[in-house]
């Protein structure tokens, strides 16, 4: 028996040696496998240099990006750690990652405040359009006198302070500027 499969066996091996070309290891055709070979490797030459570049770029300036969201005030030093980072191979980019998430206090404990003087145009923008709440515009106000009892506030701070005096805040939403009242408590089915 064992003498049959070893028969059997050497006999479907002669086979498949003796008719070679129904044998596959490709789906595509044999004459379609270098023009395919071809164009692969074209797009690995050309493509994927560029992907990987511009992916190590955006993940480079992320630092950046997240010290403007959240109005950093030294996100001009940040974006400069960043740009010399690429000349040291990237040792400088986990410090630019840790300075962008750090509150700056001794900034704040210096100069009165821990946001960028972009922060104070866009809001003064908006208080000026009449887009800022009472509590919002009595913050950025106070921020402000901050700044300018440290002597801190650039020229253009000032003229934003100045023509903060005149600015007006937006109306209340309902559901802040009424007191909550039993009957709509109960009707949106809270406690009181």
């Amino acid at each position: 028996m064992n003498r049959l499969c070893k028969l059997i066996a050497l006999a479907s091996s002669a086979a498949a040696l003796a008719f070679p070309s129904l044998a596959y290891a490709s789906f595509l055709p044999p004459e379609m496998m270098d023009t395919m070979a071809k164009y692969v490797a074209w797009f690995v030459v050309i493509f994927v240099p560029i992907g990987a570049i511009v992916l190590f770029w955006m993940l480079h300036v992320l630092p950046e990006k997240i010290a403007h969201k959240r109005h950093h005030p030294q996100r001009d030093a940040i974006h400069t750690l960043c740009l010399l980072s690429l000349f040291f191979g990237g040792l400088l980019w986990p410090i630019a990652w840790l300075w962008a998430f750090t509150k700056p206090i001794g900034y704040r404990a210096a100069y009165g405040t821990d946001k960028h003087d972009d922060y104070f145009h866009k809001q003064g923008a908006k208080a000026q359009a009449g887009e800022l709440l009472d509590y919002e515009l009595a913050h950025l106000r106070e921020e402000l006198d901050t700044m300018a009892a440290k002597g801190t506030l650039t020229a253009e701070l000032k003229v934003l302070r100045r023509d903060l005096e005149a600015a007006t805040a937006a109306p209340a939403p309902a559901a802040l500027s009424a007191p909550a009242t039993a009957a709509t408590i109960a009707a949106k089915g809270g406690n009181a």
